[in-house]
Parts: structure tokens; sequence; C-alpha cells
């Protein structure tokens, strides 16, 4: 064999081997990320249903001047995607109803003829966001990487994070601990555009709901205003089959 044509071969192979190395790389990058959004999803489901469903929810919110009168709200979910937020409590705001169609927020007033447009990422209560009431839907607002695992309290857990796919979003970047045995979520750090760390959520009180485990209350601390924690506690949680025409802003005014 002359020397150019050996020459050809050993180029040819080497270039092979680096487009093999590349196809593999991207291949090992893919499943990684397939995999990191299966926890994610599975994280969701343990967290609400994905059918029609609706629960109660009591925000109680403790300042360092002392607690603050807890607020009820009713919520109506279907897929994640279209959530209903009715006031219950305080009276005085009872009849107030957020609507969440996709990354839509509106807020419908009974004194306003038509909806208010709202940020979900705006402070609804306490260390509460209008998105963390009206949409629960981390694996179609996050694209997931794992970052490692680690051992909490003595179990395994995928630690993860979260990069917001666009600022329509709650959240830009969320750090998410959840088990590695059940995929039951743990704990979560939300972060700002800034990378400033807004508030700290504990997942607790799981018990049967709605035909599996679920969080029944989310602990959240504060980032901003230290000493101030809030409670969100989930109760009579059940599955409803909610018809899509319950999700529009025409129907706001007949629900009650």
């Amino acid at each position: 064999m002359s020397k150019r044509r050996m020459r050809f071969t050993w180029v040819a192979v080497a270039f092979a081997a680096c487009w093999s190395m590349e196809v593999g790389a991207q291949a090992s990058a893919a499943e990684d990320e397939a995999f990191a959004a299966s926890i994610i999803e599975k994280a969701d489901r343990v967290r609400f249903p994905a059918e029609g469903f609706e629960v109660s929810v009591t925000i109680t919110t403790t300042t360092p001047s002392g607690p603050q009168e807890p607020r009820k709200y009713r919520v109506l979910s279907k897929g994640n995607e279209s959530t209903v937020v009715m006031t219950v409590e305080p009276a005085s705001e009872r009849g107030q109803i957020m609507l969440m169609k996709g990354h839509d927020l509106w807020m419908f007033l009974p004194s306003v003829s038509q909806p208010v447009r709202l940020p979900a990422s705006q402070r609804l209560t306490g260390a509460v966001a209008n998105g963390d009431l009206a949409r629960a839907n981390f694996a179609g607002d996050y694209k997931p990487t794992i970052l490692r695992t680690e051992k909490v309290e003595g179990e395994s857990m995928y630690v993860l994070e979260l990069v917001a796919v666009d600022r329509s979003v709650t959240y830009h970047r969320v750090l998410y601990w959840v088990r590695q045995s059940n995929h039951w979520p743990y704990r979560a750090e939300f972060y700002s555009l800034s990378d400033r760390l807004l508030k700290t959520c504990l997942y607790q009180n799981f018990e049967k709901a709605a035909g599996r485990v679920r969080p029944m209350r989310l602990a959240m601390q504060d980032g901003l205003r230290q000493g101030e924690e809030s409670t969100l506690d989930y109760a009579d949680m059940k599955l409803r089959d909610l018809p899509d025409k319950v999700f529009t802003k025409d129907y706001l005014k007949r629900l009650e």
C-alpha cells in the first residue's frame, strides 16, 4: 500500500472514530435528558392527578409580627394546563376567580366587567405566588437536568436543575429533590432570573388522595422576607369530570 493511500486510510479511520464518538455522546445526552424528564413527569403525577380534579387549599402565613388570617381557596384543575382558583375566604374577597390556561393567567373581579391579565410570578399571599396555586406543571414548564444524587435523612435523592422554557413561567430556575425509590418530591428551591433564592418549599404530610399517596402540605419559606413562612394545606381532593367550558373566561361568572 502506498504512503498516500495509507495516510488516507488512517484519516478515514480517525474521522469514523470521531463521528462515532460524537453520535454516541449525542445519544447519551438524549438518554440523560429523557431520563430526567421522566423523573419530573412521575413527580408531577405524585403531586396532582393528570385527570380533572377538585381540591380545597388553606394558606396560612406567619410573619415575624405573628400569624396572618388564613386564606381559603377552591381549585378545579384539568391536565395541569387548565386551572380555576376560586377565593373562599376572606369573605371580603369571595367571588374573585383566577383562570390559568397554559401560561396565560387572568383574574376575574366581581366589580370589573372584564378579566384582568396577571403574571404567574406575582405574589398572591405570603410566600405564595399566583403560579404556585394555579399551575403545577413542572414537566411542561422546565427543561430538567440531573445534577447529582445524594442522601437526605437516609433516603437516596435525585437532585435536578429545572430551567424555565420561557419567561412566562413562574420561576426562572428550580433545584428539585426527588426520592429515587418512589418519585415523591422532597424539596424545591425557586430562583429568579438574577439567580436570587426566592423561596424554599418542603413537600410534607403524604396521604392517600384521589387514588394515590400525595403531599398534602407544602411548607414555603420566603427567601426575600426573613422569618416569613406560608403553608398550603390541601384537603378533600377528589377526581372530577370537568368539561373544557369550565376553563373559559366566559364561564367564570357562572362559577360559585
